[in-house]
């Protein structure tokens, strides 16, 4: 059966690939296929895709800031979202599909959270879930996870035990967290570490106290995020997480075979996905932030939950809800999970198409940690503080130049200016930030991200802006080289292509052998 399973996977999986889909697409649809043929998942596939959804949220969590939720704009946003949407869906139920008033609210609040998996899923592929509009959707999807906890609970779930309050101490046990970290090296007992902290403290343990095991992953991994080590935790996960989390999807596309009315219903239900969007857009405006970052972040969220399948599926338990309308929901999920992949892919050339009318909602007064600033004096501006950007800067510093980092990580922020760098904190991908600021003085920009699309869109907003300096960008694949030199960069660099020539010279460099020598080998040998 795993065989089936892997093989099916492996052939959806890569035919969404050549058809420019991510690949979950692909295995959302291996789910359904396997479905049709009565091929069901068991209890091993849930437990692997169990285990890869802990994954996920403890490497998230490795990236998240906690004070980062405790904010207005999360906090009242996401419990405003959940209680308009909620009334609004419920009327839809109520009015338009003749369903009872309970049973509509509960179809309505099934539908009101937005996946975190997907959203995880999608901000970590595009290495955006440290960016601003990142940490405010995550900000969200936790606490609509906590909302979820409660009303599972309410449903004749377990209700959270006494000693669920006993979490409140985590925060004493993270020097001994650090120590067994320190301890656990850099091989398979890293990964074991990790694996101890996603599936068996924040998992199991969450749920033995009657709360939700992904909370508790995602949690363990924000606990132990400011450890030196935690990026190289994340990078040991990355790819069981990314193998198991295939056993998810092709779950939920195992959820049941619905018929011609019930896949005309979820269509119906997915026609309400832009609305939700839109409401998230707006809520998210009135708390000040910029249209961009209001639009990716309501664009991530854009989804049907997996928590809202758990929802109506005790309500069905509970004879509060008919199967018929699990299904419904089941395939509206699916259909949601399949229309936001490929939306969030192109979410920044979206935004570049419709930047004009959405930025007619912007406040004049902008968020704090949404604010474009000032580079100064500088010559030289590197975006993208990674080891490649750190490199680029400090090279140019030694030389003397008038160098400025940027990033649109905050923690990575911090951190290089605790190393005596100036790095500024911006989204080097938004295009209204190259029209605020002032390049008067700047005469190159160096574009470090890692991702391509951003450098892509990067070179064409700064050709857009007329910046007459010079433009380069690093690659990692030969093909982009072309193609960001073809959106108006000066030149571009394939660092992968050039790492074993670098690293020679350097060798040579040190070599304590006179040069000369070797027109003496080359003579010996003629």
């Amino acid at each position: 059966m795993v065989a089936v399973w892997i093989g099916i996977a492996f052939l959806c999986g890569l035919v969404a690939r050549q058809m420019g889909l991510p690949t979950l697409v692909g295995y959302l649809l291996a789910g359904v296929a396997l479905s049709l043929y009565g091929i069901e998942g068991g209890e091993s596939l849930e437990s692997l895709a169990h285990i890869g959804v802990l994954l996920l949220l403890f490497s998230v969590g490795l990236k998240l800031k906690i004070r980062s939720l405790f904010r207005p704009e999360v906090i009242a946003g996401s419990l405003l979202h959940m209680l308009i949407s909620t009334a609004l869906i419920g009327a839809v139920m109520i009015w338009v599909f003749q369903l009872t008033e309970g049973m509509g609210a509960l179809v309505a609040v099934s539908l009101a959270f937005s996946s975190t998996v997907v959203a995880a899923k999608v901000l970590e592929s595009k290495r955006e879930l440290r960016a601003f509009h990142g940490r405010v959707a995550i900000g969200i999807l936790v606490m609509q996870d906590l909302v979820a906890v409660v009303l599972l609970s309410s449903l004749g779930g377990e209700a959270p035990s006494i000693w669920a309050f006993g979490l409140f101490l985590l925060p004493l046990l993270r020097p001994l967290v650090f120590k067994l970290q320190d301890y656990s090296g850099h091989g398979e007992l890293l990964v074991l570490f990790g694996m101890l902290l996603a599936v068996v403290l924040g998992g199991a343990g969450f749920e033995a106290l009657g709360l939700s095991g992904e909370l508790g992953a995602l949690l363990m991994g924000a606990m132990i995020a400011e450890h030196p080590k935690s990026s190289e935790l994340s990078v040991s996960l990355w790819s069981l997480k990314e193998m198991l989390l295939v056993g998810f999807f092709l779950q939920i596309g195992m959820a049941g075979i619905p018929d011609v009315e019930q896949i005309i219903l979820a269509l119906i239900l997915t026609l309400l996905l832009p609305l939700k969007a839109a409401l998230f857009f707006f809520l998210l405006m009135l708390f000040k932030l910029r249209a961009r970052s209001a639009f990716l972040a309501s664009l991530s969220l854009a989804t049907y939950s997996e928590f809202g399948l758990i929802v109506a599926n005790m309500a069905v338990d509970g004879g509060m809800m008919s199967n018929e309308w699990l299904v419904i929901i089941a395939m509206a999920v699916i259909l949601s999970f399949i229309i936001s992949a490929p939306l969030n892919r192109f979410a920044h050339v979206l935004y570049e198409r419709w930047e004009s009318r959405l930025t007619r909602f912007e406040h004049d007064e902008v968020h704090p940690d949404d604010e474009p600033i000032s580079l100064g004096h500088s010559t030289i501006l590197v975006m993208g503080m990674g080891r490649v950007g750190t490199g680029a800067y400090d090279y140019f510093a030694d030389k003397g130049a008038r160098v400025v980092g940027m990033d649109s990580d905050m923690v990575r922020v911090e951190k290089q200016r605790e190393e005596k760098r100036r790095v500024l904190y911006a989204d080097a991908e938004d295009p209204g930030l190259w029209a605020n600021l002032r390049l008067d003085g700047v005469e190159a920009v160096v574009l470090c991200m890692p991702d391509p699309e951003a450098n892509h869109i990067a070179v064409r907003q700064l050709r857009k802006i007329k910046f007459s300096g010079m433009i380069t960008a690093s690659a990692t694949y030969p093909e982009q080289v072309a193609l960001f030199e073809g959106a108006g960069a000066d030149f571009a660099y394939d660092y992968y292509s050039r790492a074993g020539f670098g690293y020679a010279e350097h060798v040579w460099k040190r070599m304590p052998i006179d040069e000369s020598r070797y027109d003496e080998i080359e003579e010996r040998y003629r």
